[in-house]
């Protein structure tokens, strides 16, 4: 199988023959990061459309195996945005969030995802440009490291 027949049928038929879109997986607290992400919109504020968020009640509750599924069905890189560390609506939750993050990239370590696929940012309710931003820079180093070929013997195809 060629790398761009590979690569369309990982991303999609929007996908140019030959060209990369990674594909990624973007987790966001309901409180701060998804009303920034919505802000953005609100804005006009571009950031690439593959870009799928899911909202979540806090980034507390993101389980580290919700990361490591969002790999095995094809995701090119994850990041998890939260409330700045302190302004928290749930307290302590993105305390927790960073904590279970500094384990996880040691079990991708193991896995052998590196560890730059995976992303942990603060965006604020108000920070719509903010989110933009950290969503473009986190794409294009996405698209510099080129599609995820790890755990790709155990994807789901669906």
């Amino acid at each position: 199988m060629s790398v761009t027949k590979e690569t369309n049928e990982m991303h999609g038929p929007e996908s140019a023959p030959g060209v990369f879109r990674p594909k990624v997986i973007a987790f966001c607290c309901n409180w701060c990061s998804y009303t920034g992400a919505d802000l953005a919109g609100t804005n006009r504020i571009e950031y690439p459309a593959d870009v799928k968020i899911v909202r979540v009640p806090c980034s507390g509750r993101i389980n580290p195996l919700f990361i490591l599924r969002a790999y095995q069905r094809g995701a090119d890189g994850v990041i998890i945005c939260g409330c700045h560390p302190g302004d928290c609506h749930y307290t302590t939750g993105n305390f927790y969030a960073r904590r279970r993050m500094t384990l996880m990239f040691s079990m991708l370590d193991y896995l052998g995802i590196d560890r730059n696929r995976t992303g942990l940012d603060w965006v604020s309710a108000a920070e719509g440009a903010r989110f933009g931003k950290v969503m473009n820079e986190f794409v294009q180093k996405i698209t510099d490291l080129g599609p995820n070929k790890q755990l790709e013997d155990i994807r789901c195809k669906i």
